[in-house]
């Protein structure tokens, strides 16, 4: 009986979420437009449940490159209002769109001139009255058997919201090495502020073969470290160039017999590659700018020292910036990245 109601109320919940789909339309493509062109911050308000959601939203919006303020209806009726400015976007928040507390406002925000949308569940309320753009986000009902706590109204709201703050990231081109700059205290942003050689795989955990050896052995020593690319070097230990498992998959895909190819003639010479010395900020902006997930690490002599993967840099895996787990770094073959080195000049 439990897990049945629990499984209903999820039900619920994901049907509402589900719906706002066929309702999205040329009013949403507005409110991004808006927010784009806007040269202020996104003001985000809202009391009660709405609040709440509205508070998680504007701190999405602000980790991921959208300034955003969360400003409390009452508090601006009581002398707040003063940080809204006609270059910024008000963004209310009431599902019922009835809301005294914030409906009373509206006026006010109208007479800064700031662009005002509101995402509500009643598209005919005296708060859509009040607002440029109108985002529906109204639930067929609430998962509270009474339909009086909001429940799948708020998780509506909530996706709603995370829908545009991934529409900006992608309309701004945010990239993961943004983070640095609005995350310098967290586990991330300690690994952007490294070097590179501080993450990087060194000694035996580093998939490296020389130029001589046959496919079947390139093969199995990149098998055998699980990082799905195979530094090559010169007999002087120079970097010749890299095989990756993309390159293998390609091979396969043309019917090549992949045994029975030349190690040098397959793989990509001249790779990308960094210094030991490179902040780990520039190593992950060349991997997202070539789209590749795996950098040989070489000295000013383009002799190997060890190779960086991306989750290295990402904190996934077995890795840990802490310095535990070293050993795992720099010998033990403890890990199983399923990576592509893929780069947009093979």
């Amino acid at each position: 009986m439990i897990l049945d109601e629990a499984r209903q109320v999820l039900q619920i919940e994901a049907d509402g979420i589900l719906n706002l789909i066929g309702r999205l339309d040329h009013r949403f493509d507005q409110m991004v437009e808006v927010i784009l062109k806007a040269t202020g911050r996104v003001i985000i308000s809202g009391i009660g449940k709405s609040g709440i959601i509205g508070r998680k939203i504007a701190a999405t919006l602000n980790s991921t490159g959208t300034r955003s303020l969360f400003l409390h209806p009452v508090e601006a009726m009581h002398g707040d209002l003063g940080i809204v400015g006609p270059d910024d976007v008000f963004l209310a928040m009431s599902y019922s769109g009835e809301t005294d507390e914030l409906n009373i406002l509206m006026p006010s925000i109208r007479k800064i001139g700031c662009p005002v949308i509101s995402m509500t569940g009643n598209p005919a309320s005296t708060l859509a009255k009040h607002s440029d753009i109108v985002i529906d986000v109204g639930v067929e009902k609430e998962a509270c058997p009474l339909g009086l706590a909001p429940t799948a109204s708020t998780t509506a709201l909530l996706a709603m919201g995370d829908a545009l703050a991934v529409v900006l990231i992608n309309k701004k081109q945010f990239k993961t090495s943004d983070f640095k700059r609005f995350h310098p205290g967290g586990a991330l942003g300690q690994r952007l502020s490294s070097q590179v050689q501080d993450i990087m795989f060194t000694g035996d955990a580093v998939p490296i073969a020389t130029t001589s050896v046959s496919m079947q052995e390139a093969v199995e020593e990149m098998d055998r470290h699980g990082l799905g690319a195979l530094i090559i070097v010169g007999e002087d230990q120079r970097l010749a160039g890299i095989l990756t498992d993309g390159d293998l998959r390609r091979m396969i895909a043309q019917k090549k017999p992949v045994l029975e190819q030349s190690l040098t003639e397959q793989m990509t010479p001249s790779p990308l590659h960094a210094f030991s010395h490179t902040p780990a900020f520039d190593a992950l902006n060349i991997m997202e700018q070539h789209e590749i997930t795996v950098l040989p690490i070489i000295d000013s002599d383009r002799r190997v020292l060890g190779i960086l993967h991306l989750h290295d840099i990402l904190g996934k895996g077995e890795f840990k910036f802490n310095g535990l787990d070293t050993d795992k770094r720099h010998g033990l073959n403890g890990r199983h990245a399923r990576s592509v080195y893929e780069s947009r000049n093979h």
